[in-house]
């Protein structure tokens, strides 16, 4: 097999210092002594002049004429190939009165640009719109000879202030839709053939999941029908045709777990494979033989992501491959489902040196919360580049979103590692944190140390999909949460008089005002005022700094305001069924029964995340009856319900009430219903019924109708759909 050569980071300099002999001067006295010759005038060449000129600009007030040809002295000469540094990467030689800045491929040149205003000329980046330079009326380039080569051919974050092309060049960052073609780069089975389109008339196409074909947007194809494969060649063709000059294009599944074909064709395949990935690849190498000028990217995710043991990925093939299940407490390779995915990976790259891994370090559901991960991103990867992996996804907050804890700081980490992950991370996070917080630095630095030993020490996993909530007796328990305040007090204080300073201190707070928030509705008897102004306050930084949303689904930092309001302020519990007796006709799934007999009852109510409070059944009904210990006029019955897609929890059909004085005989008191509600969003779903005439009761029955399995439409087609309540109200 043939490798794909890997050069890491060469440095060789001379004259470093800042009193070294000067070996070209590019301004003096506020006059351009230089000029910026275009080895060749390409777009990639003028971006980096630009960027260059940019920053002397801004540091000495002076600009350097931009010209073509061959240098004389007094030059920086831009764009001329090198063979001393491989793809995206660059050679700064500055002798004999000129620098020259090489290339060794793609966006080389802009990063040499970008290296030389960083380590000689004072500018130091640190996220969007967030500079410093060195004032200066004279600069002055010493002799050089620097050469560099990212460990990774193609380095993504998703992060705030990725739609910013000067901090995308400057952080030596790629973006996908400039690499896939029609932006097709993951999840793209529906996007090739619709389900929409082909469903209806040809379910064939699609995968056979417990006992029938399943068309869907989430369903995977049938990867045995010589149609799909025959379709599918005719789409790609149309799609390269149509982005000349773009060379890769990622056919993958849909987004969803276990619902890849099932059928007695794939079935054999994948059993002889030992992987579902064993269909995919087999798949995959045929497009990749049809296409063998093209790359052809696809997911190595959820059922996937283990290789398959006989068939190997063509070297055109690009094997993308996702950690999504691993929990973040520690590296991947010091936890059991870490370990899992290292197996992966191990797998992986025993047959392919095409490997491009795609990295989560967001909480999709509480992205304005803690998140301590910053220890696990350099072994991390270094791990994969161990493992032959060539590219790398790093999904660092959520994308245009601001206020994810400490999200620039986690960009900036990403964005120094995926060029050199043998760097020293600890210093990029105190340079970091002195250049964008200032005086505030030491504080935050102690915060973050403090919170990472205590994540450590209680022992509770770190994951994606992660509540504050589940961090209360651990990193969040209420001794530290006391010291974590002083000191973002005294980070505060420190900056007070710098109004941008302050406003990034208190950006980096609001994760923790959030948790303080989460954790005082699971408890009994709070203090109302007090919590009221907190959430007043965390609503004020919000709207001020441009928080908007809270989690991966867009809710809005607004409404969660206003449904605390209404809904987790503590308040006396009203329910004429709080402390009810519950006895069990069809019980919910084991995982939730050992709080379900208080938890839907105690007045306390789940958010949005399904960690405390809500009580789940999957793929049946529920039946319950509530005893209220002595006979109650009743009027109006609510159950409250989540809403959560992304995690197959759903609503349910609906919801029968009845009552009954003496526990045998019951009397209907009516049903909700319910519409169909595809909304992404996570949200609280009341089912209420109300009777004219209040009716005399002890003991309620909830019968709730499942759906039983997901819809065509959702990414669990085919398998049991969840609901979940957390509290029954009976008025």
């Amino acid at each position: 097999m043939i490798r794909i050569l890997r050069i890491l980071v060469l440095t060789v300099a001379i004259g470093l210092c800042a009193v070294a002999h000067a070996q070209l001067t590019l301004v003096k006295g506020g006059k351009a002594k230089a000029a910026i010759v275009l080895a060749d005038d390409n777009a990639t060449n003028r971006e980096a002049a630009e960027l260059l000129n940019f920053f002397i600009q801004k540091t000495s007030g002076a600009s350097l004429p931009i010209v073509q040809g061959k240098p004389s002295r007094g030059a920086v000469v831009i764009g001329e190939p090198t063979t001393e540094a491989g793809y995206e990467g660059f050679m700064l030689h500055c002798h004999d009165g000129n620098l020259h800045i090489q290339s060794g491929g793609g966006r080389g040149a802009i990063y040499g640009v970008a290296t030389l205003l960083e380590q000689w000329l004072g500018v130091a980046y640190y996220a969007y719109e967030a500079y410093t330079v060195t004032p200066s009326s004279t600069l002055q380039v010493p002799a050089i000879r620097h050469a560099e080569t990212p460990a990774f051919r193609f380095r993504q974050t998703f992060s705030y202030g990725c739609e910013d092309p000067r901090y995308v060049r400057w952080f030596r960052l790629n973006r996908h839709d400039e690499v896939f073609a029609g932006n097709l780069w993951v999840h793209t089975f529906n996007r090739i053939l619709p389900a929409a389109v082909y469903g209806k008339s040809h379910p064939e196409y699609y995968s056979y999941i417990n006992g029938q074909r399943r068309p869907g947007e989430h369903s995977q194809w049938c990867l045995s029908n010589p149609d799909v494969f025959r379709l599918a060649v005719q789409k790609i063709d149309s799609i390269f045709r149509a982005h000349p000059g773009m060379e890769m294009i990622s056919v993958s599944q849909n987004d969803g777990n276990n619902t890849y074909c099932q059928c007695p064709e794939c079935s054999k395949v994948d059993a002889y494979e030992g992987s579902p990935a064993g269909s995919l690849i087999r798949f995959v190498n045929r497009l990749a033989e049809r296409f063998p000028d093209k790359q052809f990217s696809t997911l190595a995710y959820l059922f996937s992501m283990h290789p398959p043991k006989h068939v190997r990925p063509l070297p055109n093939v690009n094997i993308m491959l996702c950690d999504i299940d691993c929990k973040r407490e520690v590296p991947l390779t010091d936890n059991a489902s870490g370990r899992d995915f290292v197996s992966a990976l191990e797998g992986w790259s025993r047959i392919s040196d095409n490997i491009f891994v795609w990295d989560y370090g967001i909480n999709f559901d509480n992205m304005v919360a803690p998140f301590p991960n910053f220890h696990i991103l350099q072994p991390n990867l270094q791990l994969f580049h161990r493992h032959h992996a060539t590219m790398v996804f790093e999904q660092a907050n959520g994308g245009r979103q601001r206020g994810t804890d400490f999200g620039e700081l986690r960009a900036y980490m990403y964005a120094k590692l995926m060029w050199n992950p043998y760097q020293d991370a600890d210093s990029l996070m105190q340079t970091f944190l002195q250049g964008y917080y200032g005086a505030a630095a030491p504080h935050l630095y102690r915060y973050l140390q403090m919170q990472q030993g205590a994540l450590l020490s209680a022992d509770v996993p770190l994951w994606i999909y992660d509540s504050p909530i589940s961090h209360k007796d651990g990193m969040l328990n209420d001794r530290l949460m006391k010291v974590y305040d002083e000191l973002f007090d005294k980070a505060e204080a420190a900056v007070q008089a710098d109004s941008v300073l302050l406003g990034r201190v208190q950006t980096a707070r609001l994760p923790l005002r959030y948790s303080q928030l989460e954790i005082a509705r699971t408890r009994q008897g709070g203090d109302a005022r007090r919590i009221s102004e907190q959430l007043d306050i965390f609503e004020n930084h919000c709207n001020r700094y441009g928080i908007t949303s809270l989690n991966e689904r867009n809710n809005l930092a607004t409404d969660y305001c206003r449904l605390y309001r209404s809904r987790f302020l503590p308040r006396p519990n009203t329910n004429k069924a709080a402390g009810a007796k519950v006895i069990w006709h069809q019980a919910p799934a084991p995982r939730y029964q050992s709080i379900a007999d208080k938890a839907l009852t105690d007045g306390l109510y789940g958010g949005t995340t399904f960690v405390e409070s809500w009580v789940g059944w999957e793929g049946c009904d529920a039946d319950f009856l509530l005893d209220m210990g002595s006979d109650q006029q009743v009027s109006r019955i609510t159950t409250d319900f989540l809403h959560q897609l992304g995690a197959w929890v759903l609503q349910p059909r609906s919801v029968d009430y009845a009552y009954s004085t003496d526990g045998e005989t019951y009397h209907p008191f009516g049903t909700h219903t319910f519409a169909d509600d595809r909304d992404a969003s996570v949200k609280f779903v009341p089912a209420t019924v109300s009777v004219a005439a209040p009716v005399t009761a002890r003991y309620v029955r909830v019968v709730v109708h499942g759906l039983g399995l997901c819809p065509s439409w959702h990414y669990g087609v085919g398998y049991p759909a969840w609901f979940f309540i957390d509290e029954v109200t009976v008025e």
